[in-house]
């Protein structure tokens, strides 16, 4: 019955839009006929759901997948079945990723997960030699029996020198013959009363959450477009880009992370028929090892931010794995411009 009022709703409000006025009535007669009859109605609807893109659209290039994969089975008795969607559309196998900030924290848990679905990961972070939680996680990826070239390299940028990274990241994609995936995650905070915030340490906080965003952004989206790559390029913003965190003195992070959400949907515009997607990744609290070292210090925080959000506790790491895959991935080709929240529900009270 759902069906039927859905048809015919659309079908009228179609009609109110385009139809003749004079001829109106002799239509809505004609179409109260077909809608007589609920197979009839609801095999029209269904087969619109599922109708082929017209020619001067998209067609997926793994395709067919999902429905249309199995129309194509039940009409040719040779095509063979087979799950697509962890061996095609969230696979990256073959694809090359640069991940700022990615020694430790965030960064490096989303490196691991892109090297774990295929792809050869380059992990940009500031050190000139990494730490140890960066050594393990190499040789654990190294052992995972992964697809050809899948791997963590490691290099040392500072993000705030727009011709060093430009360059770094030009000689990656030279090496590897193309970019595909840039996640920009490097980031800092610090907490100051915003009357007396001094002006040198708002602008570090600047011009590493935003100018070194850019920076990062526009060295892979230019390798991307040299090699001809369709690439997703992923800002790590924060929610407190769109919200203020309660009771917490993060003048320059909030700013900088407003900054950063609208830098993604302005790259997102100009660079859509590149075939370029640029979205960004709000979290919210998750405990990394530089929430630790703050919570140490305020240790009454983990109470307090835990029963901000609706599942009562912080965030792990390890739920941005999915996300940041998804955001890679073919299995996300129809999002740009978009702002992907997980704040465990933050914003929902």
């Amino acid at each position: 019955m759902l069906a039927l009022r859905t048809t015919s709703t659309l079908r009228t409000s179609f009609l109110h839009q385009h139809a003749p006025r004079q001829s109106l009535s002799k239509v809505l007669a004609s179409t109260a006929v077909s809608t007589a009859n609920p197979a009839l109605s609801c095999r029209v609807f269904s087969s619109s759901s599922y109708a082929q893109s017209p020619k001067d659209q998209s067609a997926s290039p793994l395709g067919p997948i999902g429905v249309q994969a199995a129309l194509r089975a039940a009409s040719d008795p040779t095509f063979i079945p087979r799950p697509t969607l962890f061996e095609k559309e969230l696979s990256l196998a073959g694809r090359v990723a640069v991940v700022t900030g990615a020694q430790r924290g965030l960064g490096l848990e989303m490196a691991e997960a892109l090297a774990e679905a295929g792809a050869a990961v380059y992990c940009l972070d500031l050190p000139s030699v990494p730490d140890e939680t960066f050594n393990a996680t190499q040789t654990y990826v190294s052992k995972l029996d992964l697809s050809d070239g899948a791997r963590l390299e490691y290099a040392s940028i500072d993000v705030t020198n727009q011709q060093e990274v430009w360059d770094l990241v030009e000689k990656i994609a030279n090496k590897e013959g193309r970019m595909d995936i840039c996640v920009a995650a490097a980031g800092v905070l610090q907490v100051e009363e915003c009357l007396d915030y001094p002006s040198s340490k708002f602008k570090k906080v600047m011009d590493v959450n935003v100018n070194g965003v850019l920076y990062t952004a526009q060295a892979a989206g230019r390798q991307m477009v040299k090699f001809g790559t369709p690439g997703s390029i992923v800002l790590i913003a924060s929610m407190s880009g769109s919200i203020t965190n309660f009771g917490q003195h993060f003048l320059a992070y909030n700013t900088s992370k407003s900054a950063v959400i609208q830098m993604g949907r302005s790259m997102a515009c100009e660079l859509g028929q590149k075939k370029i997607r640029v979205n960004t990744l709000s979290p919210g609290y998750i405990y990394t090892t530089l929430t630790a070292a703050l919570l140490e210090k305020e240790p009454h925080l983990l109470k307090e931010w835990s029963s901000q959000n609706p599942l009562g506790r912080l965030g792990r790491p390890d739920e941005l794995r999915g996300v940041i895959t998804w955001l890679a991935s073919d299995a996300s080709t129809f999002c740009t411009g978009s702002d992907i929240l997980v704040s465990g529900g933050h914003h929902a009270w």
